[in-house]
């Protein structure tokens, strides 16, 4: 039962590697059947990967869990199951320090802006106020520790350190083909912006009060799925790691189950009253 399910686990974190690689060689593909300047290069990359930004969160989840069994399996000892622990704290807090800036953002920010959309660009208008007047991609700030928290329950340094390598160079070119569309569609506003504003690490010295004021239900609506992500990835990392120890799946009724079970049923409540209601209508 244990090299069953170590195999499978392996088996799926090599087909999720190859899916990535394959994504990342398409996007060569797509640019490198002519010549062109490496702007545009960079550009036509971003909007490709733009488009295939949800693969990264999957690889870093399946990998990161291979490299949790390998931890396990040289100290089963330190990984002794522990509703919680120190590492589980840091790691929880870090996650919502990220949830906390995406939902800070997504709240602010008027519609047909700042969405989940995959098939191309999209910005009605120029944010440049609220968190945006600190940083130009406060979402991906957001994503990064959400994600930099998940991977720290690996216990891994080198991890985090490869991680963070692969996220800058995958979402560097996407903030790069953002940002060509934003300055072929807003000029000068866009120009002005930029040059006094960071690209990812916030500078809250020219703090400019959100033009749109505050939506609970567009918060609601926009980040339930990470929020129940959250709650998976925590519970699934436990289980994982007592699956090790013991040989065989096992799984404790505990904080991180129930707190999984508890946002699946508020993720289904809200997708419920989305589609049915007009309960969290945006005014």
């Amino acid at each position: 039962m244990k090299s069953v399910f170590f195999e499978l686990l392996k088996a799926a974190a090599i087909k999720r590697f190859h899916s990535v690689l394959f994504i990342l060689s398409l996007a060569r593909l797509q640019i490198n059947h002519r010549t062109m300047p490496l702007q545009e290069e960079l550009e036509s990359q971003g909007n490709f990967l733009f488009k295939y930004r949800g693969i990264l969160p999957l690889l870093i989840l399946v990998i990161g869990l291979s490299v949790l069994i390998v931890e396990v399996q040289a100290d089963p000892f330190a990984w002794e199951y522990q509703e919680f622990t120190p590492l589980k704290w840091t790691s929880f807090a870090v996650c919502i320090f990220g949830l906390l800036i995406r939902m800070y953002t997504v709240g602010h920010t008027p519609k047909h802006t700042s969405g989940r959309n995959t098939k191309e660009q999209v910005a009605d208008v120029l944010n440049s106020t609220g968190i945006y007047s600190t940083v130009r991609h406060p979402l991906y700030v957001g994503n990064f520790f959400m994600w930099l928290g998940v991977g720290m329950l690996t216990g891994n340094v080198w991890f985090l350190v490869a991680f963070t390598f692969v996220y800058w160079v995958y979402y560097e070119r996407i903030m790069f083909a953002e940002e060509q569309f934003l300055r072929k569609k807003f000029g000068k506003a866009y120009i002005d912006w930029a040059g006094d504003t960071p690209a990812f690490w916030p500078s809250f010295s020219k703090f400019k009060k959100a033009a749109v004021p505050f939506s609970w239900p567009k918060v609601i609506k926009k980040e339930k799925n990470g929020i129940l992500a959250t709650f998976i990835c925590f519970w699934l990392f436990e289980i994982v790691a007592q699956s090790v120890i013991e040989g065989e799946l096992a799984y404790q009724f505990d904080f991180w189950f129930y707190a999984t079970v508890a946002s699946s049923v508020v993720y289904l409540i809200i997708k419920f009253l989305r589609k049915n209601t007009q309960v969290l209508a945006e005014k």
